[in-house]
């Protein structure tokens, strides 16, 4: 039976460019720290030997084949002609085939025109740089500690287009309101309104400042309480005669149909134009208060929530003729 194969682990090569004069000083003991974290640390001290053709060791062999190229830079290094031929060789890499290029600073240094543009990592203490070695370590690896994504909050999935300029979230429950309000045949709404599965739909904190700022821009009419409690809410004409030309289906021609009932038919109470005309109790009411506010017809509420018409305006009169 055959034996399954040996899981092969692939260490990233790294090149460390450095001036000799820092090799005791920092750059041994950062190649030994790359290495222990798997990391193919390639310095000269290891991988060159007596003989030697620097050119191809250093171009053909340790820079050609990194995936990146970490350049020690210091008051050492950045004037040594050697550093510069391998940071010129490790630029051209980086541009023909993405390696990384890693600029170390360990020295208040003159830093290269062409590593300006490239973020370093700055070691203050070469004795101590545990964070900045781990910085070096997840960039040659790809990794990050950006948290990873949650899902979306669940009202997010509800949010649709904006109505009448008001931002997602607003025009979510401005919508609610407006469709609660349909279906409960009242303009007063209770928290029940923002309820979905028996659960608040979007966090308190949010809902109450939509409420606020919708209550600003004249769509609620609100009560505050003492207490913290949420406010009484009641959606004025405005506000649902904004949603309900872009939301009721046919809405121009039921309310057409209204005031027609009142002209032609001369219907003079809600309860008569209800029983007439069979569409949503809410919207007769709805469009008898805007013409209402209209000046078209004026009216008188009585108890038991009937509204008896009292007068009509010439110019509905003449407008459906």
């Amino acid at each position: 039976m055959l034996k399954p194969l040996e899981k092969i682990k692939m260490s990233p090569k790294v090149f460390v460019s450095h001036a000799s004069e820092d090799k005791e000083r920092f750059v041994l003991n950062f190649a030994k720290q790359l290495r222990a974290n798997g990391i193919d640390a390639w310095l000269d001290k290891w991988e060159m030997l007596p003989g030697d053709s620097l050119v191809t060791k250093i171009f053909e062999e340790g820079i050609k084949d990194a995936q990146a190229v970490i350049v020690v830079l210091s008051k050492n290094s950045v004037g040594k002609p050697w550093v510069q031929h391998e940071l010129d060789a490790a630029c051209v890499k980086r541009i023909n085939t993405g390696s990384k290029l890693i600029p170390v600073v360990i020295d208040d240094c003159e830093v290269s025109e062409v590593l300006k543009a490239t973020l370093w990592e700055r070691i203050q203490d070469t004795s101590a740089y545990q964070p900045n070695l781990e910085r070096i370590i997840s960039s040659i690896f790809g990794v990050s500690d950006k948290p990873a994504l949650g899902d979306p909050p669940k009202y997010v999935e509800h949010l649709g287009t904006s109505i009448a300029g008001h931002n997602k979230l607003d025009s979510l429950i401005y919508k609610m309101a407006c469709e609660f309000a349909l279906k409960a045949g009242s303009r007063h709404i209770n928290a029940s309104a923002f309820l979905k599965d028996g659960e608040l739909l979007v966090p308190e904190s949010k809902l109450r400042e939509s409420i606020e700022i919708l209550g600003e821009q004249k769509i609620f009419e609100l009560q505050h309480f003492l207490g913290g409690e949420f406010p009484s809410i009641s959606l004025t004409s405005y506000g649902f005669e904004i949603y309900a030309r872009d939301y009721v289906e046919n809405y121009s021609e039921i309310f057409r149909s209204v005031a027609f009932a009142i002209t032609n038919k001369k219907l003079r109470s809600l309860s008569q134009i209800k029983n007439e005309l069979k569409f949503n109790s809410f919207l007769i009411e709805h469009v008898l208060r805007m013409l209402a506010s209209q000046n078209s017809i004026s009216v008188s509420w009585v108890l038991g929530g009937d509204c008896l018409i009292n007068r009509v305006s010439p110019s509905l009169e003449r407008s459906l003729n």
